[in-house]
């Protein structure tokens, strides 16, 4: 009987924990979006249906319940963005996850050499760039807005794309891998509250295309020249290229991070040990 009331214990504790972790990811997931104030309205509808209940308020009571009826479809439609979102992150989870997109050593050290050089000699002359990289989730609905590129990348293609007043440097450069798909695509713009005022459409863009995917943008602000990298929603600004190289490589392949990260510690030592 004793062994029977710890086993229940022990089931509602993991009962009750799985739901407080689903509660918690899903308010990081709405948190700084259009989302938050749409819960406030569906927690007054709540509030007002249990009010209209226990006054016994009949007309009241009828039209929040007829409100709760329609609601269902009406949150599927309202939270399509959000709930698309979770269903992504769901499937890039760890039981779902494949290979990184980019597994090659020498394809990665080589596409973060071409994407730092150039990123680089734009931020020295303030030539405005967003950059985009596809992983897993397929960006080919960007892709199609923009001008098909299909080439293999190099720092100068990438340079020559965002030079001011030519016909491709307006939007965003997609690649997949070491390829160039398209260039002046569109991107969706991120709704959040939390972004900077000070942040334009580039960044406003990076951030939104890596809300509805785990691809990665990189975006040089033709205002400051400032280097500036967008993952899982979050955006990192003022990057140096060692920063920028680093983060880049943590992404496309941890494995050769790391090493080199060991090789250049052991470099280091020997330089200061002798």
């Amino acid at each position: 009987m004793i062994s029977m009331e710890y086993g229940d214990i022990l089931r509602y504790v993991i009962d009750i924990s799985l739901v407080t972790y689903v509660i918690y990811k899903l308010i990081m997931l709405i948190r700084g979006t259009r989302a938050v104030q749409l819960l406030k309205g569906i927690m007054v509808i709540i509030v007002t249906w249990l009010l209209s209940k226990y006054f016994q308020l009949t007309t009241l009571h009828w039209l929040m319940s007829q409100a709760f009826t329609f609601g269902v479809l009406a949150v599927v439609i309202i939270f399509q963005p959000e709930l698309r979102r979770a269903l992504e992150q769901l499937g890039r989870g760890k039981l779902f996850s494949r290979t990184n997109t980019i597994q090659d050593e020498e394809m990665v050290r080589r596409v973060v050499q071409e994407v730092c050089k150039s990123v680089t000699y734009m931020a020295k002359r303030r030539i405005g760039a967003l950059i985009v990289m596809e992983r897993e989730t397929g960006l080919n609905d960007f892709v199609e807005t923009g001008i098909p590129i299909n080439g293999r990348v190099s720092s100068e293609l990438l340079i020559n794309i965002f030079i001011p007043n030519t016909p491709l440097h307006d939007g965003a450069v997609i690649m997949r891998k070491d390829i160039i798909l398209a260039a002046a695509s569109y991107l969706p713009l991120s709704e959040s509250n939390s972004i900077s005022k000070e942040l334009g459409t580039r960044h406003r863009a990076a951030i939104g295309v890596s809300e509805v995917s785990d691809g990665m943008a990189i975006v040089v602000s033709e205002e400051t020249g400032q280097v500036s990298f967008t993952a899982n929603g979050q955006m990192k600004r003022n990057l140096t290229e060692e920063q920028l190289a680093e983060l880049l490589t943590e992404q496309l392949h941890p494995a050769l991070k790391s090493k080199s990260m060991g090789s250049r510690w052991q470099w280091r030592w020997r330089k200061e040990h002798g």
